[in-house]
């Protein structure tokens, strides 16, 4: 049932996953308290274990002083760790953005990515938990700029930053199966899905990078980095769960974003409210047509069937859809294209928004980024129909860190 508390591993401390190593990142406290009851100790102790993993981001089975020496080497002994997802390497834009390579475990060769957007990105304008404050999303002088003479350049432990609000992109895969033309992640290809831990994971370490204050520091969460959310969805959800109930992020301050996988949005329409992420629809096109160019995926559920799917999924007061649409030069720009997209989102019947993305550019890919009067001729038609939109800025290009860009690039 949606909501309820998984065991995220086995428990069983003589059949170990993953070879000899045992995770205890990724295990909720109830999880913890019930393998604490298997091997005689107080149920208790697993909160104590949940409180060192998720509130004081200890890194080794050591450091998690409340239990008894003994304890804690019995848990050594039987094979677990902390074994959190570490940051290997960083990558660190002019514009403060930072792009992370994070390893999962010394036996995965594969990293997975995480951005961190000090003062976000703009996606987030015009959402209920907001404040209210006036944001000037377009960004002049930097939606447009050209990373080609730029390398990304790795990084030690950033400094500092003077920031009022940050966004963390995070991963729900490495590499993506769904393989949209204008993305370079999809060039990947599906590599693996993440388990709860690794995705959580993620978010843990850019909090403890940054310092953070989950109980004052404001932090949104995009679940819009490598991978579709909803083709892993017990592992995403799963991460939620770890998320809102042992980090103690709000649920208000997360989105998930979706090709438009409607089995996904179907299961999603069951989650409890308090559990349950915002949800953004990547559109990218105003009819099946282009969209089926650009995402293949639409061949197999069509606009009209994730509209549908869509109107199930019940919202909080002042909640709203959100409407990701990227913008192709040429392609998906045009005023005929606009016209379209009010006509669409009206027809919804939806409380909705649209979030305006100008596509960042990729070695390989042939698209080009519209000009900055198009992007603003775009907008301008959506807000004379009646529909909010917004533009969001380009956080990280010249580290291939914007959207769309994440494929583990280390070279120039």
């Amino acid at each position: 049932m949606p909501g309820k508390s998984n065991r995220l591993l086995p428990l069983d401390a003589s059949s170990p996953s993953g070879g000899c190593r045992k995770p205890l990142f990724g295990l909720d406290a109830e999880s913890l308290a019930a393998y604490m009851a298997e091997i005689g100790e107080p149920v208790w102790r697993g909160v104590q274990v949940s409180e060192a993993l998720y509130r004081q981001w200890v890194n080794d089975i050591s450091e998690i002083t409340t239990l008894p020496k003994s304890l804690r080497l019995r848990l050594v002994a039987e094979g677990w760790q902390i074994a959190r997802p570490a940051i290997a390497k960083a990558f660190q834009s002019s514009d403060g953005t930072e792009r992370y390579l994070v390893e999962c475990g010394p036996a995965d060769p594969l990293a997975v990515e995480t951005v961190w957007m000090p003062d976000g990105d703009g996606g987030e304008a015009g959402d209920e938990n907001e404040t209210g404050e006036s944001h000037d999303l377009r960004c002049p002088g930097s939606r447009f700029w050209d990373p080609g003479n730029h390398d990304p350049q790795p990084t030690g432990r950033s400094r500092k930053q003077d920031w009022r609000r940050a966004t963390i992109c995070v991963s729900s895969q490495v590499g993506c199966a769904v393989n949209c033309q204008f993305c370079l992640t999809a060039k990947l290809g599906l590599q693996r899905n993440l388990n709860a831990g690794e995705i959580a994971g993620q978010v843990v370490a850019v909090l403890e990078r940054h310092a953070v204050r989950v109980d004052r520091d404001r932090v949104n969460l995009v679940f819009m980095g490598m991978g579709e959310p909803f083709l892993n969805y017990d592992n995403f959800m799963a991460a939620v769960r770890l998320l809102v109930r042992e980090v103690g992020l709000s649920p208000l301050r997360m989105t998930v974003s979706t090709s438009g996988i409607v089995p996904g949005i179907e299961r999603f329409a069951q989650e409890p409210l308090d559990l349950r992420p915002k949800l953004a629809i990547s559109l990218n096109a105003p009819n099946d047509h282009i969209r089926a160019e650009v995402m293949p995926i639409n061949r197999k559920w069509p606009i009209g069937e994730v509209i549908d799917a869509v109107r199930r999924v019940p919202l909080r007061p002042r909640e709203r859809i959100t409407f990701e649409y990227v913008l192709l030069a040429g392609v998906t720009d045009r005023p005929e294209h606009a016209r379209e997209v009010a006509r669409l989102v009206r027809r919804t019947g939806l409380p909705a928004k649209v979030n305006l993305i100008a596509w960042n550019p990729g070695p390989g890919i042939v698209y080009k980024t519209p000009e900055s009067g198009s992007v603003e001729a775009f907008q301008h038609t959506l807000a004379g129909a009646g529909i909010p939109a917004y533009v969001r800025q380009p956080r990280g290009r010249d580290i291939f860190a914007a959207c769309g860009q994440l494929k583990r690039t280390v070279e120039g």
